[in-house]
């Protein structure tokens, strides 16, 4: 699945659906649950574009345990506090990144990769744009305090 986040420049994620009309986007059709062709080689730079002011993701692969998922932001692009319980492995697939975990910036690199606590409020900043790779696997633990 494809998705289209639009930031406004309070940083809240906006309605794209008057936006998409308002420059003739067209609907993003979904693909199968489990994201890419299985058995299929592809190119991880190629999955996902870049959208001008958007930030796109588009799911890889998608698991009851777990998903990987591309995510492209245009330059000026941010993503913010948000927390989740697992932990998360983020991977800088083109140019660089700024990753806030608990108020502390990292700088990432091409090829660079970090891991955020699980229950940690982070954020993703793009000085220019930049594509990752996010991958998320769910414990059984973390499955039962969702439930719970």
């Amino acid at each position: 699945m494809i998705h289209f986040l639009h930031n406004s420049l309070m940083g809240e994620i906006c309605d794209l659906t008057n936006e998409m009309k308002a420059q003739d986007i067209k609907p993003v059709e979904e693909v199968t649950n489990s994201g890419l062709s299985k058995s299929q080689s592809h190119v991880m730079l190629e999955i996902i574009e870049y959208v001008p002011y958007s930030i796109v993701s588009k799911t890889v692969i998608k698991q009851s345990n777990g998903s990987v998922i591309a995510t492209s932001f245009d330059e000026g692009e941010k993503f913010c506090e948000k927390t989740i319980k697992s932990d998360i492995y983020v991977q800088i697939i083109d140019g660089k990144a700024v990753v806030t975990i608990d108020n502390i910036d990292h700088k990432l690199n091409l090829g660079e990769g970090i891991i955020i606590p699980g229950n940690s409020l982070h954020c993703f900043k793009a000085e220019e744009k930049f594509k990752m790779i996010t991958t998320i696997i769910t414990s059984i633990a973390d499955k039962d305090s969702m439930e719970n």
